[in-house]
Formats: structure tokens, C-alpha cells, sequence
């Protein structure tokens, strides 16, 4: 999860991190570079901006194969992720990537076509089990050698589909649940993931290796896993289109969990049709996630089919027009969104709810505390990994400080072991404020005003890599309403500041996923904001 709203009183060597930074500050942050530094040179890439829909066109007529997309993908990472600008994003490829893409080639050319991924290469986040050569590891040392034995769930309906595994990405350690003072993108295991738009920035976290890759063409498309922000904040910082879906419609098992409440993984893309695509692919009810029954009858198998220019069209959209930011160019890009929002038949309705959603902030950190512990605990002692519980964890880190906790401690996951279990009175108090609170707010607010969502800037762009104080955003997240909540939100690029992508958000009620597909889709088509990177060296300013 990214930090939206834990880092008020953190401190790194007795020194205060104050949450609101300025946002120039942010952007502008040091580097050995001139501040007219070239770009990256890099070969000319043939699948650059590659859609699934294309790929899938192209190895039909037989002009590609899932052999030779794989293998430019396998060529590209160990050229821009593991050499030149360096981005770090990919922290192990698949040994079998190939085997599997031969075994789709065979099938097609047989006749068998398993579904729109068939053959497509896929990186998925380092916190995802996969029963194969692969570690699941969450960016921990700690986890060093687990390797999972059973697939998660998601991930079979993954092969199912036909999908290239194609490596995994580096994440924020323990999708950012360690310390409160961190950098998003850090892990012991993996490094720091670095921004493909300007190399000296932040990818945000927790998915950052996800967001760094897809944006940078490492695959054709990604999978992230979100809690608060960790799919919708990579997304905006790295100019691509990241959903997070309604908690339940696709399945946590073989997820290293933090939160049973707020946790889903979520597919992050370079167009909302790619996003699309895989969504429906990945849903279904599994019995070792209680929730996704809740889904029955609320999926589709193909969120494709009702994408439309025109999906906007008397669409009434809730922005609380009161909470500006304190940085004009944000501003600008939400009056700029807003403008097309109407010019395509939107509604803009003024409604208030973000300060009343996060002074529910408290609350929802003591629910992650107990949950994640409680979900750790579980997921640990049924893994291959050494340690067996969070105070394994927490004893590995201490002993091996050196390697394990070089900048960062583990303030959080301290706190997460001194909580008690799921019965405690104060975790049932937190969940009653928290997610009922936040559920009750918006469904107030949608039905009053006949809402069919909500809408504003997802966050304002990736600041500057920082190892001593960590991560230094600005207060412009909009990541809590549908996190707390566990209801759908998609970000769509927005524009640049600096160089640096923007985000514009949209979220709404439980399952109305294909609503908020559509509407982005409409915005995309009329706004066409998807600038591919260029592995700037400094910030153009």
C-alpha cells in the first residue's frame, strides 16, 4: 500500500518528515545531473505501446509469435531494466517464460486459442504465490527461498488463460507495511525501483516495479496488488491505467496479504481496453476467499464489451470542488479534466466528502495493524519460507540488520505484532468507524445526488527518490475513499507536470467496474494523455 496518511509524525534520524511537503520540493529534488541532461538512447523498440488487441492481430496473421514477443521482452528487460537507465522494476524473470510461450505457439497453431491473453507476457507483483521456479518473497529477505506450492488463485486463471508468466516485479517490501518511513519502490531484496519518465524519481509503491515495467514496455501488462494506493498510485505516477476492483471480485488466496478488509490485486495497463481485457479473465468464485461469493452474479466475463467513446453521456459525477490543491498545476489538470468530463456530457455535481473520509485515517491503520498480522501469521505458517510468523520476521530483520534494514527499520511491523487478534474491542471499533464509516459517506452521497461516480486528480506526481527521509508527497491523494470503502477506482493518465505523469481518478459503488471502464474509456479516447517515457536523467525544468 502506498502511505497516503500514516507519515504525519514519522521520523528518520530524530528528524521530523512532515506529509504535506511542498510539491516543488517533491519534483525538484536533487540530482549529479544538469538539469538539461539527454535522454536515455536507446535501440528503437518494435513493441513499443503494443495493445493486447494488436498483438493478438499480429501473431493470428502469423507475423509474431509468442516466442519472439516474449524473447523482445526478455531482450528489453535486460537492456533498460538491467542495464542503461537501469530501472530496477524487475526483480526475477521466469526461468520457463519460453517453455510457455512454445506450448501457446503449439496450441494456436493447432487450432486452440484459450482466450485474448493467450501467449501475451505478463509481469506480476513479488508478492503473488506462483507454484513454479519463481520466489515469492514480498521484496523481503526474510522470505529468501519460498517458493510456493500451489499457484495463487488468480494466477491459475492466469494459465488458464493462456498468459506468458513472465517474470515478477520489485515492490515496496511488504507492499509498504514495514516503516513509516520508507521509500516507496525499496525493498531489501530487489533495490530501489527507479520512474522511467525521470530516472532520479519515485515510481510510487507499493506495486512500483509493476507500474515501472509496464510503463516502460517490459511486458505487454501487469498485475499490482492494492491496499490503499499501491495499484492506483504507480498508475498515476507512471502514465498508465491502473484499476482496483471491488474487494471480491478477484480473489486474495495465495496473496501475501496485508489487509482482508481492503486488499485485491488489480491488472495495470497502457489503455483502459488492455485493463479491460484482462479483468474479466481473472474473476471467479473461490472457496479459500469467502468474499468473492459476494460476487456472484455481479462479474462479467468480458469488460470489453460495452467500451464507448460516447460513455459519458449524462453520466453525474460527484468532485469535491472544495479541496483544491496547494500546487496550481495540479489544479489545472483537474479543471482540464473536469472541462472534457463536461464537453463529453457529464454532470459535474459538488459534493464534500474527503475530509470526512480521511479523518477515518486513524481507524483504518488499526485495522491494517491487526489484520495484517493476522493474515501474515497464517500465510507464513503454510509457506516454504524459514520464518513462520511476523515475530520471525521481526527477529530475522533485527539479526540481520545490515543486509535487511541498511536505511529503513520496522517500526510498523512492530506495531503490527504488539496488536492482539480479530476479536480485540479496538480492532472491531476500527472496523466499525473505518470501512462501515467510509461505506456509509459514499452511499449517502450516490444516492442523494444520484451519482453514477466519483471523480478528481489521483495524486500529484512521483517525487524525488529520497533514502534518507523517504517518500516525500504532496496531500493529493484521492487513493482512501474507494480503498477504505473496498469499491472500484480507476486512475487514467491525466497530463504531466515536470515531465512526470498525473492521474485523474474515478471510483464508485461496489461492482460497477464496467460503469467506470466505460466512462474512463470515453475520457481516454477524447484525451489521448498516454505519453510513452523517455528515461529522462533529471527533471526538465
Amino acid at each position: 500500500m502506498h502511505r497516503r496518511s500514516f507519515l504525519k509524525n514519522s521520523t528518520v534520524a530524530g528528524l521530523s518528515v512532515a506529509a504535506t511537503a511542498s510539491l516543488t520540493a517533491c519534483a525538484t529534488g536533487s540530482s549529479d545531473e544538469s538539469s538539461d541532461a539527454k535522454n536515455y538512447e536507446a535501440e528503437p523498440f518494435a513493441l513499443n505501446e503494443i495493445t493486447i488487441e494488436v498483438a493478438q492481430q499480429q501473431m493470428a496473421a502469423g507475423t509474431l509469435t509468442a516466442v519472439g514477443l516474449t524473447q523482445q521482452y526478455i531482450d528489453r528487460i535486460a537492456a533498460i531494466d538491467k542495464a542503461g537507465p537501469m530501472l530496477n522494476a524487475v526483480i526475477e524473470m521466469n526461468p520457463d517464460a519460453i517453455k510457455i510461450a512454445e506450448n501457446m505457439d503449439a496450441e494456436r497453431k493447432a487450432g486452440k486459442i484459450r482466450s485474448s491473453l493467450h501467449g501475451i507476457p505478463v509481469l506480476i507483483k513479488d508478492n503473488i504465490d506462483t507454484a513454479d521456479k519463481m520466489q515469492t518473497t514480498a521484496g523481503a529477505l526474510a522470505l529468501s527461498g519460498n517458493i510456493a506450492k500451489k499457484d495463487a488463485f488468480i494466477i491459475g486463471k492466469l494459465r488458464e488463460a493462456g498468459a506468458v508468466l513472465l517474470g515478477k516485479t520489485n515492490l515496496s517490501e511488504w507492499a509498504n507495511f514495514r516503516s513509516s518511513s520508507s521509500s516507496s519502490g525499496w525493498s531489501s531484496r530487489g533495490g530501489q525501483t527507479k520512474c522511467p519518465y525521470v530516472l532520479t524519481h519515485n515510481p510510487c509503491g507499493s506495486s512500483a516495479g509493476t507500474g515501472s515495467a509496464v510503463a516502460a514496455n517490459l511486458c505487454v501488462i501487469g498485475i499490482g496488488t492494492e491496499t490503499d494506493g499501491s495499484v492506483t498510485c504507480p498508475s498515476s505516477v507512471n502514465g498508465l491505467v491502473g484499476l482496483k476492483p471491488t474487494v471480491g471480485l478477484w480473489s486474495r488466496s495465495g496473496i501475501i496479504p496485508i489487509s482482508a478488509t481492503q486488499d485485491t490485486a488489480g491488472p495495470m495497463g497502457r489503455t483502459v481496453k488492455d485493463v479491460a481485457t484482462m479483468l474479466g479473465l481473472l474473476t471467479g468464485i473461490d472457496d479459500t476467499d469467502p468474499v468473492t461469493k459476494e460476487s456472484t452474479g455481479k462479474t462479467m466475463p468480458d469488460y470489453t464489451a460495452g467500451l464507448s467513446a460516447g460513455s459519458l453521456l449524462g453520466k453525474k459525477i460527484g468532485v469535491d470542488l472544495k479541496k483544491r490543491s496547494a500546487h496550481y498545476q495540479i489544479n489545472d489538470l483537474l479543471d482540464q479534466a473536469l472541462e472534457e468530463l463536461k464537453k463529453q456530457g457529464a454532470e459535474i455535481v459538488d459534493v464534500s466528502y474527503v475530509d470526512d473520509i480521511n479523518a477515518l485515517g486513524d481507524a483504518e491503520l488499526i485495522i491494517l495493524q491487526y489484520e495484517f498480522k493476522n493474515g501474515i501469521n497464517k500465510y507464513l505458517a503454510n509457506s516454504a519460507a524459514t520464518v513462520k510468523d511476523l515475530a520471525g520476521v521481526i527477529a530475522y530483520n533485527k539479526q540481520n540488520e545490515k543486509e535487511a534494514m541498511p536505511l529503513f527499520k520496522q517500526d510498523q511491523l512492530e506495531n503490527c505484532e504488539a496488536k492482539g487478534d480479530l476479536n480485540s474491542k479496538g480492532y472491531l471499533e476500527a472496523l466499525t468507524k473505518g470501512r462501515d464509516g467510509s461505506r456509509k459517506i459514499l452511499n449517502s452521497l450516490m444516492e442523494k445526488h444520484k451519482l453514477d461516480a466519483f471523480a478528481g486528480i489521483t495524486m500529484g506526481p512521483g517525487c524525488s527518490i529520497d533514502m534518507l527521509y523517504g517518500d516525500r508527497y504532496s496531500g493529493d491523494f484521492l487513493t482512501a475513499p474507494a480503498a477504505m470503502s473496498g469499491y472500484p477506482h480507476i486512475t487514467v493518465p491525466a497530463g504531466k507536470m515536470f515531465g512526470l505523469p498525473v492521474g485523474f481518478s474515478l471510483f464508485g459503488a461496489a461492482y460497477s467496474e464496467a460503469k467506470l471502464l466505460n466512462m474512463a474509456y470515453a475520457y481516454e479516447q477524447a484525451t489521448k494523455n498516454r505519453v510513452a517515457p523517455s528515461f529522462l536523467k533529471s527533471m526538465p525544468v
